[in-house]
């Protein structure tokens, strides 16, 4: 177990954790780990990314599902649910990422209410809450502006005042300020500091990879590779090291394999020369609709310089990379390499430019051999240079070990490594890196660093780099400085941190941006700065909604449908999606899809050329069904346009057809029939029966024959529903069934996959909320997307299709409400099953298309239909709807026929449901 170093006291552990085992397949992200984490106390996890630090604070918030081990928060042991479910109102878990436990779509003040809602907070509580937190953090001008559309510091202060909402005892924050500009970050700070001082008792865990910020703590907690180095306060850990700071100390704390020479990484003087700028940009410009991403931005680099970018997410470094690579085209102003303007299609320029992007461009799935190997070749490199130069990288970024290993199995830092190989094997002059060391480790950056210097001053490469880290910057020639979009100053670290006076570039970077937030104050009469005013704690109205949760909440559910709705109606894709596809597509179906047979291409080969073949022939030309062609001179011609599909019947009249019939004896006519689709050659093969009885019949009469008489039995068929039998009368009703299930099911199951994508399905697993409040929640709104779709394609029907609604309204619409209920509880059904929105789409639209396609009745008959397809057709909902359907609109059938199809759909949403509630975890695996 591990304790503290001093000899002060520990409060008693708010978490507790014995032999603690968490791994994702073959890989341990916690291993053995057991530890007393003390309460009351602000304690930081140390570590790069990859280490475990999210993973243990998933399994301390109850979002991930223990594994192996004994895990206590708050008294209580969190494999059991009920216990999780009682202490969930006092925990509060801000996941890793900006904004993740936001809703883009929905505003400050609606995220906030939605929180609220979800902790059981009444509407006034709400709104005294709200008031408090927003004027405390400086959000209160910005209530009405979408979660989607803050900066980045702003988006983790609303993720922070959500999570504040109920009032918790343990604040859980994963990595709250990365890619947090510093001015954001020290006001976050302030913000924890005045809540801190407000409620005390309250434990706050911090995960961080900011050795500066990890300095403040009261207690830290040192890892790497799943396992704890070390615990205690920042002034012992540097103590048990003998180092002088914490990153020092971190360093030490490693085994001795991973830690490295600690040696200070020394940066040889740029050579200045008068050769033309490497990199100039004059005026760039580049915005997205009414958004400005950069804005007049002007600097030029030196050849071989190193060059950094420094600024929050969002600020515009990336954007101005990607066009200075010819990878984004600029709005206005001009960019130029070596001299020459910047053209995208120039590719020798673009051959002299290396880019190393956030996200590493590496092929996971192939070898670090087969991914050099695949960029020599892109880059058109012979085999001869290729083989050199990746002999010589792989020895200079010390890959040599991991030749035969998939990229996405290297460890962050030898992933990074070979990254910057790739972005190097074509040999370039100009080398981008954007956020190259995020998440690595201090030992793997220093390694990374070392490879940058040499390549500046050896081989003279030009390297343009962002970065968060101001250590980074300090080892740049000169860095440029970026808020809103705008250059705020660009020179030498060291000139930039006199010219404001400071200590230290942090100091001097927030000066810079106080004051451009301060010229926007003036400019717009806004203020962004953190006021003085402390959170206060909540009403005591508020315990009984913290300690003793709901069975129930008809106001959960109420909250998920109403954030739900807001989303979609601001969605332009899926609002198009759910109200324009169904019907483009009713009309697409209604009209494409017909077994009417008309106008049939035909031609005769008739060889015997006498009156009575031309009046035989003229029963088919003569008919609405056919559509003659020239005439056919031989067999041969017959089979060709027969193959060739000009024709799909030819009649076949022997010579002495007119000799025969006038002697009274019965020639033979032979019809060939396409039958390459069964279905039409039947329907043509029934119209050649009738036209050659027809002209039977007129035979009969002109020899003074009562035809009807000589017959033994006549058949005369009628049709009573549908009594001209055209195809939009069966096809029209029909179509909407297939509809009203694919867009709903749809649309609900890409809702609940997009929550899992953006991880906001996290609020799920660390708030009270129950399974069927989420489900039912997100489901009604769908329910009624279903309903205005059943009235839109109803009316099309009716109107545009021509086909009357003979039967009961009424029955119709109880029979769409339940089927709505089933498609949209089918679409949780899939997503509970799927990980991301593609999978959901596709799955959903092949299972609810198939069966109805083929087993409902859409084609075919169900009456027809035999073992394993009748058995399919009687469990799918879509076979009740459709035969609800054609009977209100064909037969005319009243309420209480329709009822047994109604009843039996009213079966389907109840059950989908469960299903889905079964499947759907209230904790990630």
């Amino acid at each position: 177990m591990h304790k503290m170093t001093t000899s002060a006291p520990l409060p008693p552990p708010v978490v507790r954790m014995q032999n603690v085992t968490h791994q994702y397949q073959q890989s341990k992200a916690i291993d053995q780990i057991s530890l007393d984490i003390p309460s009351g106390l602000m304690i930081g996890l140390l570590g790069p990314d990859g280490v475990g630090k999210s993973t243990l604070m998933g399994l301390i918030a109850g979002a991930r599902k223990l594994q192996q081990g004994s895990l206590n928060v708050l008294e209580g042991d969190m494999s059991l649910a009920i216990h999780r479910q009682s202490i969930g109102p006092r925990i509060a878990y801000m996941p890793q990422g900006l904004g993740k436990n936001l809703y883009a779509e929905l505003s400050v003040e609606e995220n906030l209410d939605f929180f609220g809602k979800l902790f059981g907070l009444a509407a006034s509580e709400r709104k005294t809450r709200i008031h408090r937190l927003t004027q405390a953090t400086g959000l209160s001008p910005f209530l009405s502006r979408p979660a989607g559309k803050l900066s980045g510091g702003m988006k983790q202060k609303l993720g922070l005042c959500c999570s504040l909402i109920h009032d918790p005892d343990l604040l859980i924050l994963d990595e709250p300020t990365t890619g947090v500009d510093p001015l954001s970050r020290r006001q976050f700070w302030e913000l924890i500091t005045s809540i801190r001082n407000e409620r005390p008792t309250m434990s706050v865990l911090v995960s961080t990879a900011y050795m500066d910020e990890a300095e403040g703590f009261d207690w830290l907690v040192a890892m790497n590779n799943g396992r704890v180095l070390a615990t205690g306060s920042a002034q012992a850990l540097k103590e048990k090291t003998n180092t002088q700071d914490l990153e020092s100390a971190f360093i030490k704390l490693l085994p001795h394999n991973q830690s490295g020479e600690a040696t200070k990484l020394s940066i040889p003087a740029l050579q200045k020369t008068d050769d033309t700028p490497a990199i100039v940009a004059k005026g760039l410009t580049r915005t997205f609709g009414d958004f400005t991403a950069v804005d007049n931005v002007s600097f030029d680099i030196q050849a071989g310089e190193i060059f950094g970018f420094l600024g929050s997410n969002g600020c515009g470094k990336t954007t101005t990379m990607k066009m200075l690579t010819g990878l984004l085209p600029a709005s206005k102003g001009e960019a130029y390499l070596f001299g020459k303007p910047l053209d995208a299609n120039d590719l020798e320029t673009r051959n002299r430019v290396g880019f190393m992007t956030q996200a590493f461009s590496l092929y996971g799935e192939l070898t670090t051999t087969q991914n050099l190997t695949l960029h020599a070749r892109l880059f058109h490199l012979s085999p001869e240079k290729s083989k050199q130069r990746i002999s010589l990288l792989v020895e200079r970024f010390g890959l040599t070990e991991h030749m035969h290993a998939l990229a996405s199995s290297l460890p962050l830092g030898i992933r990074q490594r070979l990254s910057l190989a790739v972005a190097v094997l074509h040999e370039p002059e100009i080398l981008i890196l954007d956020e190259p060391t995020s998440g690595v480790d201090p030992v793997a950056r220093d390694e990374f660093w070392s490879l940058l210097i040499e390549l500046s001053r050896k081989d003279k490469v030009t390297i343009f780099i962002s970065t968060h880290f101001m250590n980074e910057a300090l080892r740049c020639d000169r860095i440029s400085l970026m808020h809103a979009g705008q250059v705020l100053a660009c020179d030498s670290p060291q000139a930039l941190t006199h010219a404001k006076q400071a200590k230290t570039l942090e100091q001097a970077f927030i000066a810079y941006l106080e004051e451009a937030i301060e010229s926007t104050h003036n400019k717009e009469h806004t203020k962004t700065t953190l006021p003085s005013e402390p959170i206060q704690t909540a009403p005591p109205t508020a315990e009984k909604h913290r300690h003793h949760p709901q069975n129930f909440s008809f106001s959960r559910l109420v909250a998920f449908s109403y954030r739900e709705s807001v989303e979609v109606i601001r969605d332009p894709i899926r609002l198009v999606f759910a109200f324009i596809g169904s019907a483009f597509l009713l009309i697409v179906v209604a009209y494409g899809v017909s077994l009417d047979v008309e106008d049939l291409a035909y031609a005769a080969y008739d060889q015997d050329q006498t009156p009575e073949s031309r009046r035989y022939l003229s029963n088919f030309s003569g008919s609405r069904y056919f559509v003659e062609k020239a005439p056919l001179q031989s067999v041969d011609a017959m089979e060709r346009q027969l193959q060739s599909n000009e024709i799909t019947l030819a009649i076949e009249i022997p010579s002495g057809f007119g000799r025969d019939l006038k002697k009274g004896e019965t020639p033979s006519v032979s019809a060939w029939i396409d039958g390459a689709n069964t279905t039409r050659a039947g329907t043509i093969a029934g119209y050649v029966s009738g036209g050659h009885t027809h002209y039977l019949y007129e035979l009969a009469t002109d020899a003074g024959i009562d035809a009807s008489a000589n017959a033994s039995v006549t058949i005369e068929s009628r049709y009573r529903y549908n009594p001209s039998f055209e195809t939009i009368y069966s096809i029209g009703p029909k179509t909407p069934a297939l509809l009203l299930l694919l867009f709903p099911a749809i649309l609900m199951a890409v809702s609940m996959a997009r929550e899992k994508e953006i991880g906001t399905i996290t609020n799920f697993y660390v708030t009270p909320t129950r399974r069927l409040e989420f489900l039912i929640g997100k489901q009604l709104p769908y329910i009624a997307i279903g309903m205005i779709n059943f009235a839109v394609l109803t009316v099309l029907v009716i109107f545009l299709l021509g086909v009357p609604l003979k039967g009961s309204l009424l029955g119709l619409s109880l029979g769409a409400f339940f089927y709505a209920f089933a498609a949209t509880g089918f679409g949780l059904l899939i997503s509970s099953l799927t990980a991301s929105q593609v999978a959901a789409v596709f799955a959903t639209a092949i299972l609810t298309m198939m069966p109805t396609i083929n087993f409902s009745g859409l084609i075919q008959p169900t009456s027809t239909m035999e073992g394993a397809g009748k058995i399919v057709g009687a469990l799918w909902p879509a076979t009740y709807y459709m035969h609800l359907s054609v009977a209100a609109f064909t037969k005319g059938l009243s309420l209480n026929s329709l009822l047994p199809d109604i009843i039996k759909l009213a079966l389907f949403g109840p059950i989908f449901i469960a299903i889905a509630a079964t499947f759907l975890k209230k904790q990630e695996a």
